[in-house]
């Protein structure tokens, strides 16, 4: 067997089946349900409801480059919004590029590091953000969960998606325990296996671990990354609340934090997804009868949130490419 075979990009063949077969999974829901139902509650918000919509999303890319920031050490103020603009590209990447949010992880990175700021910096204090991200996403989960017990023990409707819901925290604790336990080992591993192949690589990657721990000792930098990114939840759930009361929907704002709260555990858990495509529109359909919803205003919902990344992420990829270019010439 060649070398050339040994390096198929297997990873990337099954990140284009598992697209594939999200897109023909929504394709499928979106044909049960009626296309024309499902675009004339899209059509409903308008242009106001949805520039709304689109604004909620840029407070919250604020709020995570402040969380991103919070945990990055002697770094002016004026430096926070390079901080938002590499989370911007991060989530960009994830959602519009056929990548899995490791490749999103990799270019938000990118950007710091491209803009000056030391590797060993952006990448300790990124992966502390991370964890703080996924300790908040844990406790937003945990009151998702809490809330469709409630319905369920209260004699509702919810036996349908609680055991989902309970999938979805034990995922969400999973990966988050997996995160913090081996971050440091994976690190030692990688600066191994650098140093076979880039003399002093190694140094690199020993620096990022010892620039962890210093950021780890400041608990207060840890606290002001958890509350951050805790609003980035909040604001994102409630941005979905905002769209379908444009469209015309009356649903309570505690309804559509605990369907956000699964919905955003689902697609953690289904990384390898890019966008959670099908996934995403899948559950919302689950829960949708739960709190008297439509699965056309679920799916409407749905689709504004795949337009809304593309409005700011397609010209945000393009500024960055421009910017990558620039540096490369």
């Amino acid at each position: 067997m060649t070398g050339k075979n040994k390096d198929k990009p297997w990873s990337r063949i099954i990140i284009l089946a598992a697209s594939l077969t999200g897109f023909i999974l929504a394709l499928y829901f979106m044909h049960r349900i009626g296309f024309h139902n499902i675009f004339s509650a899209v059509a409903s918000i308008g242009v106001e409801g949805f520039l709304l919509f689109c604004f909620f999303s840029v407070i919250v890319l604020l709020l995570l480059g402040a969380a991103w920031f919070s945990v990055t050490p002697n770094q002016s103020l004026r430096k926070m919004p390079l901080f938002s603009w590499g989370r911007t590209i991060r989530e960009a990447a994830s959602e519009i590029l056929p990548f899995s949010q490791i490749g999103g992880i990799i270019l938000g990175a990118r950007t710091l590091t491209g803009a000056g700021l030391p590797f060993q910096l952006v990448y300790a204090s990124m992966i502390v953000d991370m964890t703080a991200e996924m300790a908040s996403q844990l406790i937003f989960t945990l009151f998702g969960v809490g809330t469709i017990s409630f319905y369920y023990f209260g004699g509702g409707k919810a036996m349908s998606i609680q055991p989902l819901s309970y999938a979805g925290l034990g995922v969400i604790v999973v990966i988050l325990l997996l995160f913090i336990l081996f971050q440091r080992p994976i690190l030692n591993v990688a600066g191994s296996l650098a140093e076979k192949i880039v003399p002093g690589a190694g140094d690199n990657i020993r620096d990022v671990s010892n620039k962890m721990t210093e950021i780890y000792h400041q608990p207060m930098k840890l606290l002001a990354s958890f509350t951050f990114n805790m609003l980035a939840w909040v604001v994102g759930a409630s941005s979905a609340w905002v769209a379908l009361r444009f469209m015309g929907v009356q649903v309570s704002l505690t309804a559509v934090l605990t369907i956000e709260s699964l919905i955003f555990a689902l697609r953690s858990a289904a990384f390898i997804v890019p966008g959670a495509i099908g996934l995403q529109e899948g559950a919302y359909i689950l829960m949708a009868p739960l709190f008297g919803l439509t699965g056309a205003e679920m799916i409407a919902l749905s689709l504004l949130k795949r337009a809304r990344d593309i409005s700011i992420g397609v010209p945000a990829l393009l500024l960055w490419q421009i910017n990558e270019s620039r540096r490369l010439l």
